[in-house]
């Protein structure tokens, strides 16, 4: 009996031993980019600012991808993502269906959509575009198709041939090519683009301005850490090499965000236009 005794309390002994050696997981944060750009230039600017993160909160983030935009949409309504860098009405959208809070935000520019068409194009003015066809990344993709698509039908009176092409980059590219008489897309993307494909196109109109895209965490992150992840950037933001990083997402002035800035969103009455 004595010897059975002895055998359990050997295993549990050398059981917990065993236990305290393991190495202790980390958790992993998702964080989810909306793809304004190709999965790869989106994965070149995010990576390293993410690394950068990392040492400077101690935690893990993983950079979740999207096919596109009405794909990034499915998954942050979901609450997939523990941080996600969004459009500012997926900010209003996911506050209010999965409790995202907006963390940090540039509060240096404001963002406006613009109306692009070929350099040689005969339409000068929004309502030349009267039943043409028109580009846009995504329905829901805020300055480059939401605001502008409102602006169209409140501001203007005019209908339009929407062509979605699942990027920004690929509507520069079908209006360069001469598959859309013009495209929707917003000023910071654009001056992104290759030379060989801006030099062949011109700004018509620029809409309505609003604050910028936010980070935002999920209801779910501890406050302690998206009180680390909110200093981390401000941090990052104030070095010479973490300031280059975050003005290609583009981020030029980062500072601290908050839903309420984003109230004007509610007050532009989107979601007549906004495709669930």
């Amino acid at each position: 009996m004595k010897s059975a005794l002895l055998l359990c309390l050997t295993l549990v002994a050398a059981s917990t031993v065993s236990l305290a050696n393991e190495p202790v997981k980390t958790k992993t944060y998702s964080f989810g980019v909306v793809p304004q750009f190709s999965s790869e230039r989106i994965s070149r600017t995010w990576e390293p600012v993410l690394e950068m993160l990392e040492k400077e909160t101690g935690l893990q983030f993983e950079l979740s991808g999207s096919l596109d935009i009405p794909a990034f949409e499915r998954s942050f309504i979901k609450g997939r993502y523990d941080f996600a860098y969004m459009n500012p009405y997926h900010a209003i959208i996911g506050h209010d269906r999965e409790g995202y809070e907006p963390i940090i935000r540039d509060v240096g520019r404001s963002l406006y959509g613009i109306i692009v068409v070929k350099k040689d194009s005969p339409f000068n003015a929004i309502e030349d575009l009267d039943g043409k066809k028109v580009a846009f990344p995504a329905p829901n993709a805020l300055g480059a198709a939401l605001i502008p698509r409102a602006e169209f039908s409140r501001k203007y009176n005019i209908d339009v041939e929407e062509m979605y092409v699942g990027s920004h980059s690929s509507v520069y590219l079908n209006v360069a090519l001469g598959l859309a008489a013009a495209g929707g897309g917003v000023q910071k993307t654009f001056s992104q683009q290759p030379e060989q494909i801006t030099s062949q196109l011109r700004i018509i109109s620029k809409t309505q301005e609003v604050p910028p895209h936010p980070i935002t965490a999920h209801k779910r992150v501890p406050d302690e850490v998206k009180q680390a992840v909110s200093d981390a950037f401000l941090k990052i933001a104030a070095t010479e090499q973490g300031a280059k990083l975050l003005k290609k997402i583009p981020m030029v002035s980062a500072g601290k965000a908050s839903i309420q800035d984003y109230q004007l969103l509610n007050e532009m009455k989107l979601d007549e236009f906004y495709v669930k």
